[in-house]
């Protein structure tokens, strides 16, 4: 895990008077799991958005593999390797969960959406579909309508479709946001089973599943980076745990 997948330099986002992302430069490297921490507010989900292209950086610049995308559009960032998953899963209600993993399956051959009706008649592609709800734990039920899938289930579902663009790294928004115990730990074992696969920068929570998860952390406070490390120097940073992990009620 030496080679740098992401690198932001210098980046700020303001809104009107107040810098949400402020000045924030990190480094991602292939296969590695890289939480993102902070109290609420802290601008993590503002440094996704920029990360992913939903937003435009006043200033500072992003690289991916080497190559600036600081304003490339998200689909084409999706395209050079970024994923990121959303808190909604289930696009179409109707479909059925291997419907949903075909049709990403598509969009990442052929970036158009005429194919709707096309899709069920491709047994490569239904073939395909099912070996990544397997590998995310969803195997047993390709044909189930997504609507009747628990919260946890979905958010299975939502990993199979990232998957599926083939990433070279996967930005994950609060995985475990509204999740029961159990569907937490599945989702857990399950990112800890893509390891190595391809990079993650994982905004989360819930402090067990960070330390658990995380090859590196880094720290965000108003805006800006106060840590960057391994967990075992995060944890012990005494800004960390003033800004952070000594709040309970911020977790």
């Amino acid at each position: 895990m030496t080679d740098t997948v992401l690198a932001c330099e210098g980046l700020i986002k303001r809104f009107g008077g107040i810098a949400a992302v402020d000045g924030v430069t990190l480094e991602l490297r292939g296969g590695e799991i890289h939480a993102l921490i902070g109290p609420n507010g802290a601008g993590k989900t503002t440094l996704l958005d920029l990360l992913s292209g939903e937003l435009r950086p006043d200033r500072g610049r992003i690289l991916l593999d080497g190559i600036e995308i600081t304003h490339l559009p998200p689909h084409r960032r999706a395209r050079a390797g970024i994923a990121r998953s959303f808190q909604i899963t289930a696009v179409f209600a109707s479909f059925s969960v291997r419907d949903h993993v075909m049709l990403a399956l598509q969009a990442r051959q052929r970036s158009s959406f005429r194919f709707f009706a096309d899709a069920g008649r491709e047994p490569g592609l239904s073939r395909r579909a099912w070996e990544l709800l397997a590998r995310v734990g969803l195997g047993d039920e390709p044909d189930c309508g997504v609507e009747r899938l628990s919260h946890g289930r979905k958010r299975q579902l939502e990993l199979a479709m990232a998957l599926a663009g083939e990433p070279r790294l996967l930005l994950l928004d609060e995985p475990l946001a509204g999740m029961s115990a159990e569907e937490g730990r599945a989702v857990v074992e399950l990112l800890a089973a893509e390891r190595g696969r391809f990079a993650m920068l994982l905004v989360e929570h819930d402090m067990d599943a960070v330390f658990r998860l995380a090859d590196r952390i880094t720290v965000l406070d108003r805006g800006r980076v106060i840590a960057s490390g391994p967990p075992a120097v995060v944890r012990a940073d005494p800004e960390v745990m003033r800004a952070y992990l000594g709040d309970e009620e911020a977790c």
